[in-house]
């Protein structure tokens, strides 16, 4: 077997021109990544089951618009990987609504490749 050790990740992309403190960003990365995760767990388990036995891999990448967003849940759907779009509630640093992260997985990692491997990490 050539390359990583694991068979399965999640991927989480993170919008970096909302001026997001670091915090900010950590939440919103958790919130990405638990729904995704959920989301998977419910819909494939199988898969779900198999990334939390090797270890739960875990990506943060980076993207700058909304309509970047949106384009990685466009494929994500292509490819018929669980994903989860995260709207900010706007309690604290943005409006309400804001699209902040996309969780993209876990799923197979040349499958989550196939939508994010373009991406520069966070």
């Amino acid at each position: 077997m050539s390359g990583s050790p694991f068979k399965y990740k999640q991927v989480i992309a993170v919008r970096t021109d909302l001026g997001m403190s670091r915090g900010k960003i950590a939440v919103q990365v958790a919130h990405g990544a638990v729904s995704a995760a959920e989301r998977t767990r419910i819909t494939h388990q199988d898969v779900w089951k198999a990334w939390m036995q090797e270890g739960q891999k875990k990506v943060a990448v980076r993207v700058g618009s909304p309509e970047e967003l949106l384009e990685l849940r466009r494929l994500a759907v292509i490819h018929r990987i669980p994903h989860a779009l995260i709207r900010d509630a706007g309690l604290t640093e943005l409006p309400p609504g804001t699209l902040t992260v996309i969780g993209i997985g876990p799923a197979p990692s040349e499958l989550v490749d196939k939508v994010t491997g373009h991406l520069k990490l966070l």
